[in-house]
């Protein structure tokens, strides 16, 4: 198993849930920032303050705070012992530099992209019915999503590292692909 994966993907294409399953399966620690971040969020630490007024506006929480998160957390025994599975960073290139330098310069083992079109997403997180998912604020961070993390697959494919995955099916159809592309490595 990679000490480091990343998985992307567009808000709402079942990451979060298939990482979980990713997690149980090769017994890396699953990291998913979006927790981190309503964890503070719930917690009114000042963080997670900050972060709620982006989140709220339908923003992404800037790279200088994810940054310093997640690189906090990758310090950790259990990452070092198990490998880590990110779920929802890097989403930009500043990220993803950040990521390969706190990696020793090599970033991560495997991305994946899972990819489900924005009707789908959109429709999804709408259903889901968290007090951020907005048909606004859904369609901002779709936009950002676009612009600033969709760039990020060029990054992994230059690093040969990017393997994209068709995220529609059943959770059970999603994961198989999922498990053949880790097991391919």
């Amino acid at each position: 198993m990679p000490q480091i994966l990343v998985i992307l993907g567009r808000q709402g294409s079942g990451k979060g849930t298939q990482a979980a399953l990713l997690a149980e399966r090769y017994g890396v620690v699953h990291v998913s920032t979006g927790d981190m971040l309503r964890a503070a969020v719930a917690a009114g630490t000042e963080l997670g303050l900050q972060a709620k007024a982006v989140m709220d506006a339908g923003n992404l929480v800037g790279d200088d705070i994810m940054i310093g998160i997640v690189g906090e957390r990758l310090a950790a025994a259990d990452i070092g012992a198990r490998g880590v599975l990110l779920d929802g960073f890097p989403r930009t290139t500043a990220q993803a530099a950040a990521l390969a330098e706190i990696a020793g310069g090599a970033g991560p083992d495997l991305a994946i992209n899972l990819d489900v079109p924005i009707a789908e997403v959109t429709e999804r997180m709408l259903a889901r019915g968290r007090d951020d998912d907005t048909a606004g604020a859904i369609a901002r961070r779709l936009e950002l999503y676009e612009a600033e993390t969709a760039p990020l697959l060029a990054w992994f494919e230059d690093r040969g590292c990017l393997s994209t995955v068709d995220g529609l099916g059943t959770e059970e159809e999603v994961f198989a692909r999922l498990a053949e592309v880790v097991d391919g490595l």
